[in-house]
């Protein structure tokens, strides 16, 4: 039966099996490049693969597929594992046998001219150094020879199979150190694993670092906002003041609170999940404690927990001080929209006023009207009854008088008719 395949099947499931742990026997060494783009500078994938081919090139090695996120494979007398990630690319070269004295090599594995030509900066460097475990005391004096006592990191790793140790410091020669002792017997794979999980967390801890750098470059400007934010909710408690400046001001304090926002969302959220990487990768190696120095967890724990803290910190203050904000834009609306009900309420009670002045002054045009409409209409009956009035012996004035309350009565009673019909 023939099924059709969801385009991405293939794909996804060799994602799986992407970006396989090199391996490395004892004695052996590693060392490591991570590089990532210039301060502000985007990443250029094409220039990476470029100076990647480079690489192999100069070795006469075969070169990955087109868009290909890993390869591994020979170059030369050593074995290089290069990886494409979202942030940066990472090198790592592999050799087998001692090299004395300890970590003198460096980067040697990688041409001068090319690395001189790399597109980018370094994140990080590491050398890892890979001995046999010849008896816990030599272990001992061996690492606290290498590394910085105060800040040493020393654990058992993977049910007591490997050794590692390592201080986090920058050497000399601008490297990180680790030393990893590896018990007779432990598989070429296992110890590579442990190599790639160390090279995991320098790198991981370096990426979430920035996040803290970044904190600690906005802590002025979120002071000053803080503070702006503060007067102006200090200001709208004292009295009513000018809601309109008042609100010029909120919008710009606003305004500037998203901007740290969105500039700070993608390093913030990188940060997260770096640190969560760290962890990750920590806990895989199952640390136990040798000679009571402390792991490599209480290392991070003591070190790099409290950089995290900062960051999560900055993102709440940043995210608390939005929320204030909002909260103080709404009380400025809810004053504003107070001052305008009780402006419309004066409208209309001052409209109130004028229509019932109106009222009253259309009352009295109303009376005054009848009146001349009465006395124009007496002229007239005076004129339409005068000649009657002779023949009777009727004054004129008399006549006049006579005339004058029904007519005005007559007037006065046809207006009202006319405002009910109006009304």
């Amino acid at each position: 039966m023939t099924l059709a395949d969801h385009p991405l099947r293939q794909e996804l499931a060799n994602e799986l099996h992407a970006r396989p742990f090199p391996s490395l026997i004892a004695p052996g060494q590693a060392s490591f490049l991570a590089i990532g783009p210039a301060e502000g500078a985007p990443r250029d994938i094409e220039a990476e693969r470029a100076h990647l081919l480079a690489l192999l090139d100069w070795f006469g090695a075969p070169h990955p597929q087109p868009g290909a996120t890993h390869w591994s494979g020979q170059i030369g007398r050593h074995r290089l594992k290069w990886e494409s990630h979202t942030e940066f690319v990472t090198y790592m070269i592999l050799s087998d046998g001692p090299s004395e004295p300890p970590f003198r090599d460096g980067l040697a594995g990688f041409p001068a001219e090319w690395l001189a030509a790399i597109p980018g900066r370094r994140l990080t460097s590491a050398l890892i150094r890979v001995e046999l475990a010849t008896g816990e005391e030599e272990i001992a004096r061996r690492a606290e020879s290498w590394f910085v006592a105060e800040s040493m990191a020393m654990s058992r790793v993977l049910d007591d199979q490997l050794i590692v140790a390592g201080d986090f410091r920058i050497d000399p020669a601008g490297h990180m150190r680790f030393a990893v002792f590896a018990r007779p017997g432990t598989g070429e794979r296992r110890i590579g694993r442990v190599v790639q999980r160390l090279c995991e967390i320098e790198t991981y801890k370096t990426m979430a670092m920035l996040g803290l750098a970044q904190a600690r470059a906005m802590g002025p400007r979120i002071g000053a906002l803080e503070t702006r934010l503060s007067d102006l909710v200090a200001e709208m408690a004292a009295g009513p003041g000018d809601p309109a400046a008042t609100l010029a001001v909120l919008l710009e304090v606003s305004a500037e609170l998203e901007k740290l926002r969105a500039q700070s969302g993608f390093r913030s959220g990188a940060t997260r999940a770096y640190e969560t990487l760290v962890n990750q990768r920590i806990g895989v190696l199952r640390e136990g404690r040798f000679g009571g120095r402390q792991t490599f967890a209480e290392f991070m724990m003591r070190r790099f927990d409290p950089a995290m803290r900062t960051v999560e910190s900055t993102d709440r203050r940043l995210a608390a001080m939005s929320e204030r904000a909002a909260r103080a834009g709404d009380l400025l609306r809810t004053r504003v929209d107070v001052e305008r009900s009780a402006q419309n309420q004066a409208l209309l009670a001052s409209m109130d006023r004028r229509a019932d002045a109106q009222l009253r002054l259309q009352h009295t045009v109303e009376g005054l009207s009848v009146v001349a409409i009465s006395y124009y209409a007496v002229s007239l009956a005076t004129y339409l009854f005068g000649p009657l009035a002779y023949p009777m012996g009727i004054d004129k004035t008399a006549l006049t008088a006579a005339l004058v309350l029904p007519v005005v009565a007559l007037v006065w009673l046809m207006l009202q008719r006319i405002r009910k019909r109006l009304h």
